[in-house]
C-alpha cells in the first residue's frame, strides 16, 4: 500500500488529487454536533493543498436513496472543513455534474472543493459490478491520482472505496495508514495482558468480533444493551431489557469457549435499572434503582452498568498494557445513565495501556462526557470498520489500496 509520503515526494503540485474522505458527521437541525470525522482528515487535505494540488474531497452522508436530499447534503461539512483549514472550500452541488466539474476546473494549486454526498447517485452504493463501474468511471475523469482516506467506509464496497482506485494511481492518505497501524497492534503486535470492553445495543453486532478475540484476547468486559442477552445465556431473569432470544445459544457457545481457552468473560454484578427508556431530548430526571444483576424485576428495564461493575471493570482494566474499547456501557446521553460509560472512559485514561477507542458511540461519548481525546491512544474513525477488521475480514477498501 503506497502512502501519502510517496505521492508528496513524487509531486503534486497542479495535479487534481480526489481524497476519499469519511465526513459523515451527525448532524442536529442542520448544524454538526461533532466534527470529529472532519478533523481526521484535515492532515491529508492540509498536506496535499500545501504541497500545490488541487484538492478534490469528496464523501458520503448518512443513507439517501440513491438520491439528492438535502437533508443529507455535505454542505455543513463542506463549511466545517473551510473552517478548520482556515480558508475557502468550493462546493459543487452534484457529484460528477456540471457543477462538480465546473468547481474542480476552478481550482487553483493549493485549493480545496467538496463534492455532494455521493450516495445521492445509485451507482455510488450499487451491487451491480457495471453500474459501480460506470459511476466510477465518472468519479475518475474529475481526478488524476486517488487518496483513500476514508477510512470509517473501508468495509463497503461502493464505487468511490473499491471500483476508483483501480481507475488511478492510489495511495493512503494519513488517517488509514495510522488507523491500520493500529489494528495491528490489537492483532498482530499485541501486549499482554489484552482487555477488550464491548457495549452497545444489539451482541448480533458483536458476534464475529467475539469469536476472533476469543483466539486474541485475555479479558472481555462486556455492557450495554448487550449484556442482557449475556446474562439471560446465564440463567439470570433481565425484566424488560433488551434481549436477543435467539443468540443466547451463541452466547453460550461463547461462553463455553472462553472458559475452555482460559479467556476471562466479565460480565456486571449489578445494573441500574428504570421502568422505562428516558427521554434523550428533556433529559429529565428518572428515578432510577440499582439492583444485583441476577435479580433485575419483572418490567424493569437494564440501562447501564452499575457502580460495582463500574469499580470492577476498572480494575479489571488497571493491569492491562492493550485495551480496546468499542461500544457505551449504558444510555450515556441521559446523565442518569451515563456513569458506567464515563467509568470506562476514565479507567482507560489511568491505564498504563496502548488504549484505543473502537470510533461510533464509543468516540462520540468521550467527547460527550468532556474526556480530553488526545489523551487516548488512538480514537478510531469507523467503528465497523474497525470491526470488521478485528474479526479477520478483508476490507474492500483497504485492498483496493494496496499493489
Amino acid at each position: 500500500m503506497k502512502t501519502i509520503d510517496e505521492l508528496l515526494a513524487e509531486g503534486v503540485s497542479g495535479k487534481r488529487v480526489f481524497v476519499r474522505a469519511d465526513l459523515n458527521v451527525p448532524l442536529a437541525d442542520g448544524q454538526i454536533t461533532d466534527d470529529g470525522r472532519i478533523r481526521a482528515v484535515l492532515p491529508t487535505v492540509e498536506a496535499l493543498a500545501g504541497a500545490g494540488a488541487k484538492v478534490i474531497v469528496a464523501s458520503h452522508l448518512g443513507r439517501p436513496k440513491g438520491a439528492p436530499d438535502p437533508a443529507f447534503s455535505l454542505l455543513p461539512a463542506a463549511e466545517r472543513l473551510g473552517e478548520l483549514l482556515g480558508k475557502p472550500v468550493a462546493f459543487a452541488q452534484d457529484t460528477v455534474g456540471p457543477a462538480a466539474h465546473a468547481a474542480v476546473d476552478g481550482l487553483e494549486p493549493g485549493q480545496v472543493a467538496v463534492v455532494e454526498n455521493l450516495r445521492f447517485n445509485p451507482g455510488e452504493t450499487s451491487k451491480d459490478d457495471a453500474e459501480r463501474a460506470t459511476f466510477a468511471d465518472e468519479l475518475a475523469a474529475l481526478a488524476d491520482v486517488y487518496v483513500g482516506d476514508g477510512f470509517g467506509a473501508v468495509h463497503r464496497k461502493h464505487a468511490s472505496v473499491y471500483d476508483l482506485p483501480a481507475r488511478l494511481p492510489h495511495y493512503a492518505g494519513y488517517l488509514i495508514a495510522t488507523e491500520v497501524g493500529v489494528l495491528k497492534k490489537l492483532t498482530d503486535e499485541v501486549q499482554r495482558p489484552y482487555a477488550v470492553v464491548l457495549g452497545g445495543a444489539k451482541v448480533s453486532d458483536k458476534l464475529g468480533v467475539i469469536d476472533n478475540l476469543l483466539e486474541k484476547a485475555d479479558r472481555i468486559l462486556i455492557g450495554g444493551g448487550m449484556v442482557f442477552t449475556f446474562l439471560k445465556a446465564k440463567g439470570y431473569e433481565v425484566g424488560a431489557s433488551m434481549l436477543q432470544e435467539d443468540q443466547i445459544p451463541v452466547v453460550q457457545e461463547y461462553l463455553r469457549r472462553a472458559e475452555e481457552k482460559g479467556v476471562e468473560f466479565v460480565l456486571p454484578v449489578d445494573v441500574v435499572v428504570s421502568g422505562g427508556f428516558p427521554d434523550l431530548k428533556a433529559k429529565e430526571p428518572t428515578h432510577p434503582d440499582t439492583v444485583p444483576a441476577d435479580a433485575i424485576p419483572a418490567g424493569q428495564m437494564g440501562l447501564d452498568i452499575g457502580p460495582a461493575t463500574a469499580e470492577l471493570y476498572a480494575a479489571k482494566l488497571a493491569d492491562a498494557r492493550t485495551i480496546f474499547w468499542n461500544g457505551p456501557m449504558g444510555v450515556f446521553e441521559h446523565p442518569d445513565y451515563a456513569g458506567g460509560t464515563r467509568a470506562v472512559a476514565q479507567a482507560l485514561l489511568d491505564s498504563p495501556a496502548f488504549t484505543v477507542v473502537g470510533g461510533g458511540d464509543s468516540a462520540a461519548a468521550v467527547r460527550l462526557l468532556g474526556f480530553d481525546e488526545n489523551a487516548y491512544g488512538h480514537i478510531s474513525t469507523g467503528g465497523g470498520a474497525s470491526l470488521e477488521y478485528l474479526e479477520g475480514k478483508t476490507l474492500p477498501g483497504l485492498a483496493a489500496l494496496e499493489d
